[in-house]
Formats: C-alpha cells, sequence, structure tokens
C-alpha cells in the first residue's frame, strides 16, 4: 500500500482541489459537446486515441469546465496512471486513491471519477464494474489502447458505455493553434495565403498538439515514437525482440499509402510472418498505424486481399521513415484516411475502403453507410499531368459504374472546380480547402 500523504500529494497534483491547472490550448468544441451530452446517460464513457493525441489535456479542461459550470471541485477526481510516483499498478492503488479521495475531499452528490490510461493498471475492470453497478460514481476512462479497453469493457458492460475518440488536431484545430480563426467561407477566402502556408506545415509535422507549439517538432516526434513503442508495446506484451519491433514500424511508416501484406513484409525485411502479424496488431492497437481494407461484397475476399497502411498522424510518418519532398500524393492520403477515422467516430453507420479491379484500376477511398456506396474519393496530388488525370479518372468511372455511386470526388494540390467526364459528373477540391469543410 502506497504511504498516504504521498498519495495525497500525487493526486493534488492532477486535480482543481486547491489550485488552478494548466488546461492548455482548448480543443474543438465537438468534444465537449459529445462528452457534454453522454453526461446525463447511465452509461461509462470511455475516451481513447493515440498517445499525446490530447485526452489527458481534453480530461482536465472538461474537469475545469465542469467546476465553471456549478461542478463543486471536491466532485472530481482525476486520476493519471503515467504519474511515475505511482509504485505498483494494481487494483489496490485504484481501491486506494478512490477511498482516500472519498473519505477526505468529497463533497458533494455523485463523484466525477476521470481515470487516466487505465489500461496500464491490472483488473482496473472488476473496480469500474463495481462503481458502475452500485451507480455510486459518474465514470471517464480513457487509454491509448483501443482494444483492450473495448475487450475488458466488453466483457463486464455490454452495451454500456459510450465512447469518444480524439485524434491530433484536424486542420481547422491546428490553425486555431496558429491564431488563424475559420468561421466561414470569406473567412477563408480573406485568409487563403496565410491558411496555404501553414497548411504546408501541418502536411511535414502533423497535428500533434505539442508538436505544433514547439519549436523542436522532430525531436519530440521521434521520442513519441519511442514511447509508443516501449510504453505502450513492450513494457505490455514484454517484447524482447525490440530491433525488429522497430524495424517493422520504421518499414510500414516509410510506406504510407502502400499496399502490404504480412507475407509481403516478412520477406522483404527477412523477418518471421507470424513476427510481422504480432506486431502489426500492436501497432494498429495502439493507434500508430492504420490498415485500410479493400472493397468487396464477400467479407471473405475482403479480409483475404492487401491492406493499405496509414500513420495516425502523418508528422511520425515524416519524422521516422517517409520522404517529405517527394511522396506529398501519399501524404494528401493519409490525411484524407485520418478525416474519415474522425467522421466514423460521430458516425458508427459509415465505413470507408480502397476499391481496386482484377486490372489494378483503383480508387483511394469508397464510403459506405449501411448498405449504400454514397462517395468515392481519388486523391491526385498532380491532376494537372494529362496521364495522371487519365488513369485517376479512368478507376473512378470504372468503380462508379460498378458499385452505382455518382457522387465522385477528386481531391488535388490546388485544382478546384466541376466538369463531366462521360455524363458523370466529377468535383475537384484542393485538400486544404477540403479540411476545412470537414464536420
Amino acid at each position: 500500500m502506497m504511504d498516504k500523504t504521498k498519495l495525497k500529494e500525487v493526486l493534488n497534483a492532477w486535480n482543481f482541489w486547491t489550485k488552478e491547472l494548466d488546461i492548455e490550448k482548448k480543443r474543438d468544441a465537438k468534444y465537449f459537446q459529445k462528452i457534454q451530452s453522454f453526461l446525463k446517460s447511465n452509461f461509462v464513457i470511455v475516451i481513447t486515441g493515440p498517445r499525446r493525441s490530447g485526452k489527458s489535456v481534453l480530461i482536465r479542461q472538461f474537469a475545469k469546465d465542469l467546476i465553471e459550470k456549478g461542478i463543486n471541485k471536491r466532485e472530481i477526481l482525476i486520476v493519471n496512471f503515467e504519474d511515475y510516483r505511482f509504485e505498483k499498478l494494481n487494483l489496490s492503488l485504484l481501491e486506494q486513491c478512490y477511498n482516500l479521495f472519498k473519505e477526505e475531499i468529497f463533497i458533494g452528490k455523485k463523484p466525477l471519477i476521470f481515470l487516466d490510461e487505465v489500461h496500464k493498471v491490472k483488473n482496473w475492470e472488476k473496480f469500474v464494474r463495481t462503481l458502475h453497478e452500485l451507480k455510486e460514481a459518474k465514470l471517464f476512462i480513457s487509454g491509448s489502447t483501443s482494444k483492450i479497453i473495448s475487450d475488458k469493457l466488453g466483457s463486464i458492460l455490454t452495451g454500456r458505455h459510450l465512447d469518444i475518440f480524439v485524434l491530433p488536431l484536424d486542420f481547422k484545430e491546428f490553425l486555431s493553434f496558429k491564431k488563424i480563426k475559420i468561421s466561414d467561407e470569406l473567412s477563408i477566402l480573406s485568409q487563403k495565403e496565410m491558411i496555404k502556408r501553414n497548411f504546408l506545415e501541418y502536411l511535414e509535422f502533423g497535428g500533434f498538439p505539442e508538436v505544433v507549439l514547439s519549436d523542436n517538432k522532430s525531436e519530440i516526434l521521434i521520442n513519441y515514437f519511442s514511447d509508443i513503442l516501449n510504453k505502450d508495446i513492450v513494457e505490455k506484451y514484454r517484447i524482447k525482440e525490440i530491433a525488429k519491433l522497430k524495424s517493422i514500424a520504421r518499414f510500414y511508416l516509410s510506406n504510407i499509402g502502400s499496399h502490404v501484406s504480412f507475407n509481403g513484409v516478412g520477406k522483404w525485411l527477412e523477418e518471421n510472418v507470424s513476427t510481422v502479424s504480432r506486431f502489426s496488431y500492436y501497432f494498429e492497437e495502439v493507434y500508430l498505424l492504420y490498415f485500410l481494407k479493400r472493397f468487396s461484397f464477400k467479407v471473405k475476399e475482403q479480409e483475404k486481399s492487401q491492406r493499405k497502411v496509414y500513420a495516425f498522424d502523418i508528422g511520425l510518418a515524416n519524422a521516422l521513415g517517409f520522404e517529405f519532398s517527394t511522396g506529398k500524393g501519399k501524404i494528401y492520403e493519409n490525411l484524407v484516411l485520418l478525416s474519415l477515422l474522425r467522421r466514423k467516430s460521430s458516425n458508427l453507420d459509415i465505413e470507408f475502403f480502397y476499391w481496386q479491379d482484377i486490372n489494378q484500376n483503383e480508387v483511394d477511398f469508397i464510403i459506405k453507410e449501411k448498405r449504400k456506396i454514397v462517395q468515392l474519393i481519388q486523391v491526385c496530388y498532380d491532376i494537372e499531368n494529362s496521364k495522371t488525370k487519365e488513369r485517376e479518372l479512368k478507376a473512378l468511372q470504372k468503380a462508379s459504374k460498378e458499385l452505382k455511386c455518382n457522387n465522385l470526388l477528386v481531391i488535388t494540390d490546388d485544382k478546384e472546380g466541376e466538369e463531366k467526364i462521360k455524363n458523370k459528373k466529377i468535383k475537384y477540391v484542393p485538400l486544404w480547402k477540403w479540411l476545412l469543410q470537414e464536420k
């Protein structure tokens, strides 16, 4: 059992009980609106997303928001399990934190408990289940690993938790961090050149909040990569083959937007296929990489096909493997993928895939809502090149015919407008502008 005085000191550092805390730059209102809408439900609220994407800051900001709206600051307990001063991360520590809070701090009706990076605590789900079923507290839990939290909660709280997915800053948030306010179409037009200049930085360094506000961007990104591997994978799964883990991760980050298979990666790196498969699962679980499936009406074919690999933050790929100066087309694809992930987090009916036919004609993204294909998106950085345009539009038209979808979009570097080709209307939008239309 941890010394009581020391424990109190640690908890006080993360809470508003005796002082104001630095809540840093505030995230987009959509997160607060979603948390607020969940607050009155009888559900555990789960906040997940990549390490350093801003979950811990969001928790402090939301707690501060609640206090400003009249909640007693001593009704709120925030516990960050990444604090190095915690000795043993086990159920006893969790119980000790809660009991100390209830006995010496709590004043009010029903406590609001925020458990940050809770997946690091062995058997945490037993504590959450007990408090939830007794209706003793309103619980918020966060973590940087998707499947551990969802699997644990799925087994004990089926249908009784609500999820909030936090990604690094979208482009509009990025601009707000740069003190550029986007409110309507006129504000975009009046600041167009400034927006495009900042877009170049966003393309290279991504949207991790701390990176955006720092001058040491590359160094921070390299440290993030190390933390993700060491703290979220090596420690959790007791990995001994650390060099292999890093090698496979760097391979993927050097090949974003490319087709990959575990067999192919294993042969290229001369690694065991089962090792590649296992490590790839971990990379997706901790929000380092996303593997996009090929569309097929047959689920079995989807699972057997090659995936396309993307990073959860483009800055990591640029800092650790990707050649920024020559790979802008793939970087554009990756940013579109991240935008689609945000869209899916607010509409669970949405799915997205890439499409490819037997002749290797390919469309980067098809958007499916319930059973209907609702949009086809082709990402083309250099659409002014006639051969490139012919190839990309040919694939788009073939997919349109096969999938019976006429909502066709080409995301470009700078081309904007519409044109009709063979009775099909194709819309062109520059990526920077499309990202500002993100909802």
